[in-house]
């Protein structure tokens, strides 16, 4: 198969610059679907991100609805294997239960890529429902890290964050409910937006106010990219119940100009957590590059009571994901999950929180207003918080205390355990305020570590502005320029 370019030149450009090609006329939209499709072919036996490729979207960047005059102008992007639907293909969740579900519509979210003109050419792997911190069930698949692939790539958004991270394609979907496109974009070396709460509809499959802890988002390797995706495909549906906010400014013009100096409080030991000493030496590394750009940078941690702060989200999770399985029970008139086809650890989580009452649940929403109110006093003081993206190493493959197909008889330990090495993300989703990871570190073997910003509500902006500046200091070159194992311009 003949390329339209070579790896080199197509790992050159950004989402937006292949776009801009295409409007140029000096590429087809088909010609890059064929590329990222060459692309996948050459990695994934090696990384497995990708479920299925639509060829017919590969053959006609339009069989999908993607608008060509869009801003992104026909370019490939894939589609996580969970929450918003693709009428008409499959999504199956990472599940053995949900094989062969196709869902018959777009959701609201979907047709919102379509019109900025992203061509959805196949779906990308997940640990099942997204519970988990790999997509790793040697029965369904592996995904695997492309720069070692003796490690995990960390999840949910997994398959999104390795190919992203190889080098595939410049950008693809992801979803966030504690730090699921932050993590995964961390430990592969990319960059992970997980976005305020009112930015992205949940139509029309969620409603409740505690479904909003988890957001849609997209992992990118530039920052006009994740601007970019945000201003197009933000937005509610007709009748969705909460408003969506939109900023002054679009955000693709917002970062081509730095933020102003910044305070920036640095913290990595949150309650019972706390960083490994490298993690926590590779965080005051980038802090004191901040300084460099002129911000005002202290350590200071947030007067939190984190410990009542994980309890509740780990309600809210047991909780949430056993209505989400239940729902699931009842379409096949089910009474109780199958354990051939269900991972144990979800079963668990639905035995644990199918009969919770309303006043566990009136409890947990307290204590999120309790810490929501807490964070919001502190960014009176800081504009940012800059914390880890993870507490400890990327885990290597087989490393069961974090997946779902553990033996762990106890939810809340799996999920207590989870917190130690994911302390940073999940309590942004808990108070709806964004987080951004960048890869700006590195573990002590080598593999990347993400740095995450952290902003108050609606401040997204502010943290994208604050990842352009930055972008430009090191010339573009995240990880160091470094380039993962497993990549593209390897081929």
């Amino acid at each position: 198969m003949t390329l339209t370019m070579s790896w080199e030149e197509w790992f050159s450009h950004d989402g937006i610059g292949l776009a801009q090609k295409v409007k140029a006329g000096e590429v087809s939209a088909e010609e890059l679907a064929a590329q990222v499709a060459a692309g996948i072919s050459g990695v994934n036996e090696a990384i497995c991100g990708v479920v299925e490729v639509f060829d017919d979207a590969v053959a006609d960047a339009t069989v999908n609805g993607a608008d060509p005059e869009g801003v992104f102008a026909g370019l490939p992007f894939l589609l996580k294997d969970l929450g918003p639907t693709l009428g008409g293909r499959l999504q199956e969740q990472g599940s053995f239960f949900m094989q062969g579900n196709r869902p018959a519509s777009d959701s609201f979210l979907v047709t919102k890529m379509k019109a900025a003109g992203l061509n959805i050419i196949g779906r990308t792997t997940t640990p099942e429902f997204g519970c988990c911190s790999s997509a790793e069930n040697p029965a369904m698949y592996v995904t695997r890290n492309p720069w070692d692939t003796d490690f995990t790539s960390c999840g949910s958004s997994a398959g999104s964050a390795v190919m992203v991270g190889a080098g595939v394609l410049p950008i693809a979907h992801g979803t966030d409910g504690g730090g699921s496109i932050r993590i995964p974009a961390g430990t592969c070396g990319a960059i992970g937006l997980k976005s305020s709460r009112g930015t992205f509809s949940i139509s029309p499959y969620s409603s409740d106010f505690a479904s909003v802890v988890s957001t849609q988002g997209c992992i990118s390797r530039s920052v006009r990219d994740t601007a970019a995706f945000v201003d197009t495909c933000r937005g509610g549906a007709p009748g969705e119940f909460m408003p969506y906010w939109h900023p002054d400014t679009p955000f693709l013009t917002l970062v081509e100009s730095d933020p102003k100096p910044l305070r920036i409080a640095v913290s990595h030991e949150w309650g019972p957590y706390s960083a490994t000493p490298h993690i926590a030496a590779e965080l005051e590394r980038v802090a004191a590059f901040l300084a460099t750009l002129g911000h005002h940078v202290e350590w200071v941690t947030p007067k939190v009571d984190f410990e009542k702060a994980y309890a509740a989200q780990t309600t809210c999770y047991i909780t949430n994901f056993a209505q989400t399985v239940n729902r699931m029970l009842r379409a096949r008139g089910l009474d109780s999950p199958p354990a051939d086809l269900i991972e144990p650890m979800n079963i668990r989580i639905w035995e644990q929180g199918i009969n919770a009452g309303y006043t566990e649940r009136a409890d947990m929403e307290l204590a999120f207003n309790e810490t929501s109110r807490a964070f919001g006093a502190f960014y009176e003081d800081w504009d940012i918080i800059l914390t880890p993206t993870t507490a400890r190493e990327t885990p290597p493959i087989g490393t069961t205390e974090y997946l779902t197909i553990t033996e762990n008889p106890s939810a809340l330990d799996w999920f207590g355990n989870l917190w130690g090495f994911f302390a940073y993300t999940p309590l942004n989703n808990l108070c709806g305020t964004p987080g951004l990871s960048m890869p700006l570190a590195k573990h002590a073997n080598g593999l990347p570590l993400g740095i995450q910003a952290q902003a108050a509500q609606g401040n997204d902006g502010l943290l994208l502005q604050l990842a352009a500046q930055v972008e430009r200091a090191i010339e573009g070159k995240w990880c160091m320029g470094d380039r993962p194992a497993v990549h593209v311009t390897n081929l």
